[in-house]
């Protein structure tokens, strides 16, 4: 078996010992896992601004007329418009287990700051590269983009991984990944602003990519590695991480167990339930703005409106969601199997239904349609409490590359979605064209989450730990309830457990 250096950290505290050492909350409310989390969500809103600015911005490029005619104007047609909005993708497939390995061996802190700061960089170069060098080298500042942005998912999930205590999980991660869904909204409603002001399209590249500069600065100087390496984090808080994950980091190096991953059913039931979702999400996401202009027949400011408000609605249920599954799971309410889910069935079958609907509307029914995207998109949350936290549950030492491989795949389909609505929507204005992709993209969010709940589970693999060989008890021995109930049993009788084996 072919393996390769991956990570220091290793699990080393046994269930029993896990089970006796206080897990109470540390006494400050708001920690340094907290701040971790926040700047980790104001870079990951900056990435997708990054991604989405030129889905409304490419309408203003090519229609003045309707944003500001004072500014250039370009005669791309739909196709080289879709090859714009694909090419990020080109670049963000290829890095993503390559991201994941780097993030490991050089640090996650160190590539998500990098990534940040090149996105903002190839972004202000956007207005100077169109004007002057043509579509094709906006393309290039796109791949280049996505070439960096594709280590962001395996540095956010390796972060999260060592930053998120197990009962905040949901939180946390739902809290730094809906950081995304706050970013659409916010660059969706400026990019439709400030195209049609006196500023014109140029200033979206501008504005967001200056901000993205900013943010990589300030997360190279505040954000931390890991709870170990923050150098004024209190002690309560350090070993409330650290028990709450049942590791502790050490100088052992663990291979990464790529044949084991790859041959692994739940692995494989991530994945196809993952490339669903970035089918639909990116559907929605990039054809949205043409789907409010053509079919709706909305100006260029309020189509950014519009396509933010669905968004918006997200990120507001994001918290009750979120805090809701994560009380379930604490209070033994739900198994962690059983939330991940039923919150991945909300985030993808709830969707799937929309879009059915949404190929029955006709032009004028502006409300019906923005009340039917909303839920699409607004539903589409529960995936931050289902599968989108499945690699750390499968695998926290590996959770980062465990994301590389998923996401590869997953966004393949991202870079098909928006070619393939190309090719299907030949005449943007015709509702009966729309309603062939809308229940396409259902169709595929549908069977993915059907694979998710007959063959996904949450058991922690026997692989994440591959120096645990030949001990008593291996990773998917323990049962969730054995660890469910470990919290509310501290202390009882826990001594048939074993002090000596490794959770």
């Amino acid at each position: 078996m072919t393996h390769s250096h991956a990570t220091k950290r290793v699990s080393i505290i046994s269930i029993s010992e896990r089970m006796q050492i206080p897990t109470s909350k540390p006494k400050a409310r708001f920690g340094c896992r907290h701040m971790q989390g926040l700047l980790m969500a104001l870079g990951f809103l900056c990435c997708y601004a990054i991604r989405v600015t030129t889905s409304v911005t490419l309408e203003a490029m090519t229609n003045a007329k309707d944003a500001n005619p004072d500014f250039i104007e370009f005669p791309w047609d739909h196709t080289i418009k879709d090859i714009i909005q694909s090419s990020f993708f080109w670049g963000y497939v290829c890095t993503q287990v390559i991201g994941s390995i780097v993030a490991q061996r050089w640090g996650a802190h160190k590539m998500f700051t990098l990534a940040q700061f090149v996105c903002g960089l190839v972004t202000l170069a956007i207005p100077v590269l169109a004007q002057y060098c043509g579509w094709e080298a906006v393309c290039v500042s796109r791949v280049i983009a996505g070439l960096f942005q594709g280590t962001i998912l395996p540095c956010l999930h390796t972060l999260l991984s060592k930053w998120a205590p197990t009962e905040e999980r949901g939180r946390i991660s739902s809290f730094v990944y809906t950081g995304g869904w706050i970013g659409n909204v916010i660059c969706l409603s400026s990019t439709g602003l400030l195209s049609g002001s006196i500023f014109g399209w140029p200033s979206c590249f501008y504005l967001w990519g200056g901000i993205t500069i900013a943010s990589s600065i300030l997360f190279f100087y505040a954000g931390k590695e890991s709870p170990n390496e923050h150098p004024t984090i209190p002690q309560d808080e350090k070993e409330y991480i650290e028990t709450s994950l049942g590791i502790m980091e050490t100088e052992e190096k663990l291979r990464t167990p790529w044949i084991a991953i790859l041959t692994s059913v739940p692995m494989w039931a991530l994945l196809a339930t993952q490339s669903g979702h970035n089918w639909g999400f990116w559907m929605l996401l990039t054809k949205i703005p043409s789907y409010i202009g053509s079919v709706l027949k909305t100006n260029i400011m309020r189509n950014g409106a519009l396509s933010a408000l669905p968004y918006f609605t997200a990120w507001l249920l994001s918290f009750p969601v979120s805090y809701v599954s994560d009380l379930l799971i604490k209070r033994n309410i739900w198994t962690i199997e059983a939330s991940r889910k039923i919150c991945n069935t909300i985030g993808q079958w709830i969707p799937a239904m929309a879009l059915i609907g949404l190929g029955y509307v006709n032009e004028g029914q502006v409300f019906t349609a923005m009340l039917l995207l909303t839920i699409a998109v607004s539903s589409n949350v529960g995936v931050y409490c289902g599968h989108n936290v499945n690699h750390m549950d499968l695998s926290p030492n590996f959770a980062g590359p465990l994301m590389g491989i998923t996401n590869t795949v997953a966004n393949i389909f991202s870079i098909l979605a928006p070619l393939v609505a190309s090719v299907i929507v030949h005449d943007s204005t015709s509702v009966t064209e729309w309603r062939s992709i809308f229940f396409l993209s259902a169709i595929i969010c549908f069977v993915g989450n059907l694979i998710f709940i007959l063959f996904g589970t949450s058991k922690i693999q026997p692989w994440n730990d591959p120096t645990d060989k030949g001990k008593d008890i291996t990773m998917n021995s323990v049962t969730e309830s054995t660890v469910e109930n470990g919290y509310e049993q501290k202390g009882k009788n826990i001594e048939n457990i074993g002090t000596n084996k490794t959770l």
